[in-house]
């Protein structure tokens, strides 16, 4: 079977009344921010939090009813699981997903709650991949790949014809890479309906795979990215030829850019995105001159995120900002110095949210104290006030954490 504008149509009438139609609204405080006219498709606002939804279900509803009544097993990072398992429900079908060890909680959860048996095995997709195949040989299953199957590509296309139905004049769409299914489909939607469009992906570059497949010019330095979703080894041999021809350029993301990008669409837009969710607008932010004045889609294709994880990110673009900072003082060890410090920090607007005092553990002389103090301030200026006013009453500072304070957000 192949992909082509007619199998995407056919797949968004399928999926009329079953997902959200989600909005594409304008952004006027990005789009000032960036210098582009920004324009965003918040596929986090599907049921189960992602895009993933529309190909399951596309793809479920293929199966024969002695398929969908032996069950169908599927493997993944958390969103597609929510996905097949949300879309088996409504199909009456069982689901059982192998997730990886380190996936986020809350796609875990979320996805025991539609029904699924969750097995938690590998370190990464290709080992969750391989216990999945074999359940699937042994109990007779059908496997349900995230992104390796036209079907599932079927269905992710239909973003692309939303979002040009909703703004007809785009110049460009930025899509988050994975496997290649999402962009795959929007891209043989988007260049079927206009032509001289470009699609560009945005891919994480710790774990850079579909621009070593099409380009041969990444080469992938660490899975540990906060992208967990579109952290794939091995991206879809089909997805890959269908972009071949259709794919404009793909972008990489440092991990930097999405932690702050997590942050602009919580801050500015009151909307929650996961690291793979954020990574098209981390590529206009990496990117400001390839997207200046120009007319910019962006996929925000989940929401996913761990809370934990997220009050981290959080806590680390404030550091990078210059809002917080650690500061280390020594001091005399005397009643009332740990006081003097606090006090001047107060006067001078800082925020004091954590407070070390060290006597033991310190290589200084004995009648003298370590300081280790966590501080907020209004901005980078503002911090340097504070430790300006630190050092001219004779205290010497020390500004820790200096690689936490880069701000390197490109």
């Amino acid at each position: 079977m192949t992909v082509s504008l007619n199998t995407i149509q056919d797949a968004a009438r399928l999926l009329e009344g079953v997902i959200e139609r989600t909005p594409c609204a304008h952004s006027k405080t990005l789009s000032a921010l960036t210098g582009a006219k920004i324009w965003i498709k918040f596929e986090n606002l599907q049921y189960t939090g992602s895009f993933k939804e529309r190909g399951a279900y596309v793809k479920l509803s293929s199966l024969s009813d002695a398929e969908k009544s032996a069950g169908v097993i599927a493997m993944s990072a958390g969103n597609h699981a929510q996905g097949v398992a949300y879309a088996a429900q409504s199909l009456n079908s069982p689901a059982t997903i192998v997730i990886p060890l380190a996936t986020p909680f809350v796609k875990v959860q979320r996805t025991r709650e539609f029904g699924a048996d969750v097995i938690l095995d590998g370190a990464n997709l290709s080992d969750a991949a391989a216990r999945a195949h074999h359940i699937a040989d042994t109990q007779a299953m059908t496997f349900i790949h995230p992104f390796d199957d036209p079907l599932i590509i079927a269905g992710q296309g239909t973003i692309g014809l939303e979002i040009l139905e909703d703004v007809t004049d785009l110049d460009v769409l930025v899509v988050p890479v994975g496997g290649g299914g999402l962009i795959a489909g929007i891209a043989i939607a988007a260049k079927a309906l206009k032509p001289e469009i470009e699609v560009i992906g945005a891919e994480a570059a710790l774990i850079p795979s579909m621009r070593q497949k099409l380009y041969a010019d990444a080469e992938p330095s660490g899975y540990q990215t906060i992208a967990e979703g579109i952290a794939v080894e091995r991206v879809s041999d089909l997805a890959a030829a269908l972009l071949k021809d259709r794919l404009d350029d793909i972008l990489l993301l440092s991990e930097n850019s999405m932690e702050h990008a997590i942050c602009l669409f919580l801050g500015i837009e009151k909307t929650l995105a996961e690291g793979a969710g954020a990574a098209a607008l981390a590529a206009v932010i990496g990117h400001p001159d390839r997207f200046r004045g120009r007319k910019v889609g962006l996929i925000l294709s989940g929401g996913n995120i761990d809370s934990r994880l997220l009050a981290s990110v959080l806590m680390r673009d404030m550091a990078r900002d210059g809002r917080i900072a650690r500061l280390r003082l020594d001091m005399p060890d005397i009643p009332g110095a740990l006081g003097q410090v606090c006090n001047l920090i107060g006067e001078q607007g800082g925020n004091i949210i954590d407070v070390s005092h060290q006597r033991v553990f310190s290589a200084g002389p004995a009648k003298q104290a370590e300081l280790v103090v966590a501080i907020e301030t209004r901005d980078r200026v503002h911090m340097a006030q504070v430790i300006a006013a630190l050092t001219a009453s004779g205290r010497v500072v020390t500004v820790l954490d200096s690689e936490t304070q880069k701000d390197d957000k490109s």
